[in-house]
């Protein structure tokens, strides 16, 4: 077992803002690394993290507990039991989760995801006009942390008009994932939790519509097809996950535009460099540093010894930049062969299933503020949010030309 002394420098500021240095001291201890004295591990190498994902009868998806960081001390906060029909898409196990990806596939057909971008293009036009003030804007809270909720409200088929609510029930709520947070804020987040999923078994109860996925999920549990706390549990984990992969996506991707010019120069005089633009992005600073696996017996990874109940933070981040997978992996390439080579979105049984539609998103909004500039600058850079999983920034104004 790897113990690396300054393993817990994840949880500290500088490890917040810039954690590739700790991911590389990790890496340089050994691929999987236990986290202080807990009974959580950090793989931080490329082929640990892809054995682990491949290995789906030993490490569980199910989220049955997250970190707390506070005052210094790593501690465990239980989360859902194995097994529970709370643990939906990402966090559960087939055949559950083959059977909630079934539900959701139709939705997000190409047809389905055509029309999504119309309306997300659409929107992001509405939203930078909105925001845009004497070639000025904040483009977190004017565009990147509203659109995708909007995008997944549209999805759901629920009330536009409710999207202000879900923005902050929906980020607040992921709140208790983030590890570094107060015992105030862990309640907070709790509470917003509450609230969305009040919100959520509300639209369920008295939806109304006949298309969407709310009307098929509603559907789908009168008919007893599916457990009624599965179908909330699915619409919150869209409202939260899915808005917060796109809105990191959307604020990393533009603050890179900010900070290199010259890549900024050939993705505006090149237009078909903004797919391998996009997957640069999500290689270089993916949406979600991490996800948690539940190791469910004694077993080994990449020579590891892994006690049954412990377990993993697989770091896509450190996965991502292992120079052992990729050539000079902390700089910023368009050329990279294999582009979608990354693990941004995950591998194998659980590649994120709304990867396409985060994908979709990012190029369509993109696209939307280079025709609308003919520069950008950032006058203010906020810091990332303090949170070992999610990695966004806080705000970024904008200056455009």
């Amino acid at each position: 077992m790897t113990v690396v002394d300054d393993a817990l420098d994840l949880f500290s500021a500088d490890g917040v803002q810039d954690p590739y240095p700790v991911y590389e001291r990790l890496r340089a201890a050994g691929p999987v690394s236990r986290l202080g004295g807990s009974s959580f591990h950090a793989v931080c190498g490329w082929d640990a993290v892809v054995e682990a994902v491949g290995r789906t009868a030993d490490f569980s998806s199910n989220l049955t507990a997250a970190m707390v960081f506070h005052d210094g001390t790593l501690s465990e906060q239980p989360m859902i039991p194995l097994g529970a029909a709370a643990q939906v898409l990402a966090t559960a196990d087939d055949p559950a989760h083959l059977a909630h990806r079934k539900i959701l596939l139709p939705h997000l057909s190409a047809r389905r995801t055509g029309e999504l971008r119309d309306f997300a293009a659409a929107t992001a036009e509405r939203l930078w006009d909105q925001g845009i003030r004497d070639g000025r804007i904040e483009w977190m809270s004017a565009v990147a942390d509203r659109l995708p909720m909007m995008v997944v409200a549209e999805l759901l088929g629920v009330p536009t008009g409710d999207v202000d609510r879900l923005i902050r029930w929906g980020y607040a709520s992921a709140g208790v994932l983030n590890a570094i947070v107060t015992p105030d804020e862990l309640a907070a987040s709790g509470t917003a939790a509450l609230e969305l999923s009040g919100y959520v078994a509300g639209q369920l109860d008295e939806s109304t519509a006949d298309a969407g996925l709310l009307a098929d999920l509603a559907a789908r549990c009168a008919g007893g097809e599916l457990d009624r706390l599965t179908a909330l549990a699915m619409m919150v984990t869209l409202f939260s996950a899915a808005g917060e992969s796109t809105a990191s996506l959307l604020g990393s991707a533009v603050r890179i535009l900010t900070q290199l010019p010259d890549i900024q120069r050939q993705v505006r005089d090149d237009r078909s460099l903004l797919g391998p633009f996009v997957e640069e992005t999500l290689r270089f600073e993916p949406p979600f540093r991490g996800h948690y696996r539940h190791v469910l017996a004694d077993t080994t990874l990449a020579g590891t010894a892994l006690s049954a109940g412990s377990h993993l933070l697989l770091l896509w981040g450190a996965a991502n930049r292992d120079p052992a997978e990729f050539a000079a992996p902390h700089e910023f390439r368009l050329d990279r062969p294999a582009a979608r080579n990354h693990l941004a979105f995950g591998r194998g049984t659980h590649f994120c299933v709304g990867a396409s539609l985060a994908r979709m998103e990012a190029l369509a909004v993109l696209d939307m503020l280079l025709d609308r500039t003919t520069w950008i600058e950032a006058t203010a850079v906020g810091p990332w949010l303090p949170s070992i999983l999610v990695r966004r920034v806080r705000y970024l104004q904008l200056s455009v030309g």
